[in-house]
């Protein structure tokens, strides 16, 4: 079995330049939480001036009605954006908690900071070492909530400003992760920098204790390819988003995830099961293409799934 968790309603939405209607937000989440996945990234609690796109998160979370067996994320990048996810955790009347749930919104907290020093500054005004301090005080206080938590590496396999990103630091930053108590580690390709060959080394052998993921983004075409090179190391968890929406706000160019739906096709046809249903996840790539008006980057979106009954 291999894993995906999808992205597209935060790492997605939150790149798009204009601010997606809370309406079709809800409508979207609830369309992929009843694909087969699993594993479901909804928002991010951060400041509305910053990321206007997201300013409805706690709506969002509120008002959309996800399966119990979906596990649901956000992401939070300091101890007052899990202040205002802890505000909206608990499970409302409109949608009570089935038998044996956990009665929460969601159960998953994702946290990151990036491998070089100079894409850390930019991103969030910060050097490493400040950012796993303050990551420390967020994943205790988390875990103290019962909440799983995620380690997210932006960059680990190069940086647009310092290029080559050393295997020794970065793992020594996964290493002070799962040392604070985060159960998963995803290393995140955020600009597009990685190649099979690179991936394949990065992953030989590596063994943290916990769950490790790999997140591609496909700025240079190469993230399906890499996402087979982190298979044949034994990674079995990935990070996508569907339409290929996405990217990273630094720099400039740095374009979308790898798509769900083209990871899943890729998957299912050379014989993984992902429990998800590509056709479901189609339709929900047609959906959010059809409310930006503008075509989506995903192949199997513009080809259609395989048809092997076909002449």
């Amino acid at each position: 079995m291999v894993h995906i968790r999808e992205v597209g309603p935060r790492d997605g939405f939150q790149n798009e330049p204009e601010v997606i209607a809370t309406d079709d937000k809800v409508r979207l989440v609830e369309g992929l939480a009843r694909t087969g996945l699993r594993r479901l990234e909804v928002t991010s609690f951060v400041r509305p001036d910053v990321i206007p796109q997201l300013a409805d998160a706690a709506e969002v979370l509120r008002r959309a009605d996800i399966p119990d067996e979906v596990a649901v994320s956000v992401l939070v990048p300091n101890e007052r954006g899990l202040d205002g996810a802890l505000e909206v955790r608990e499970r409302g009347p409109e949608h009570p908690a089935r038998p044996g749930a956990q009665g929460t919104v969601f159960q998953e907290v994702n946290l990151f900071l990036s491998a070089s020093e100079s894409h850390n500054r930019k991103n969030v005004n910060r050097s490493i070492e400040e950012s796993l301090t303050g990551l420390d005080r967020v994943i205790e206080r988390a875990r103290a909530e019962g909440l799983r938590c995620e380690g997210v590496i932006s960059v680990a396999f190069g940086c647009p400003y310092e290029g080559d990103v050393p295997r020794e630091r970065v793992l020594s930053i996964a290493q002070r992760l799962v040392d604070a108590g985060c159960e998963e580690i995803a290393f995140g390709d955020t600009t597009g920098m990685a190649n099979p060959a690179q991936v394949s080394r990065f992953f030989e052998d590596l063994d943290l204790g916990v769950e490790l993921t790999a997140h591609f983004h496909n700025t240079r075409g190469q993230g399906l390819a890499n996402v087979l090179a982190a298979l044949g190391a034994g990674v079995r968890s990935f990070e996508s988003s569907f339409g290929e929406l996405g990217g990273c706000p630094v720099p400039p160019g740095a374009t979308g995830n790898i798509a769900s739906e083209d990871l899943v096709s890729m998957l299912h046809e050379m014989g993984h099961e992902t429990g998800i249903d590509l056709d479901r996840l189609v339709s929900c790539a047609r959906e959010v293409q059809r409310i930006l008006r503008r075509p989506l980057g995903s192949h199997v979106l513009t080809a259609g799934p395989v048809d092997w009954r076909r002449g």
